[in-house]
């Protein structure tokens, strides 16, 4: 059985790739589902790095970790949302294109969600 600092080491691994993507400009905003143990060592680290973030609670075990550009960030903060579940078909369309998501595979999930919610679009 892999232990959980294996774990640890690779969230960590991960969320350096993510910093130095955003750092030479190939991101303005990432995420990363961490546990909620790693809390304090992430914050350290972002800190250390100088980025912007928000913390969310995903539930006891673990939590989301948006950083950044702090303009990202701020309209994530609008949202007024602790779960991505609870996004707005709108809202889930904007964080993932800040995500850097494939923009047409967000387009199909944007008109799939609008479907499903029966928000149909018009057609132009």
């Amino acid at each position: 059985m892999i232990g959980s600092s294996y774990y640890m080491f690779s969230d960590f691994k991960v969320m350096a790739h993510l910093i130095y993507e955003y750092k030479k400009g190939l991101r303005q905003l990432a995420l990363i589902t961490i546990p909620t143990d790693n809390r304090h060592n992430a914050e350290q680290m972002l800190s250390v790095k100088g980025m912007d973030y928000i913390i969310q609670e995903v539930d006891k075990d673990k939590i989301n970790i948006f950083f950044g550009d702090s303009r990202c960030l701020r309209i994530i903060e609008s949202f007024n949302q602790s779960s991505l579940s609870k996004l707005s078909d709108e809202q889930d369309f904007m964080l993932g294109i800040m995500l850097g998501y494939d923009r047409a595979q967000q387009c199909e999930r944007y008109l799939s969600r609008t479907q499903k919610h029966g928000n149909l679009l018009k057609a132009v």
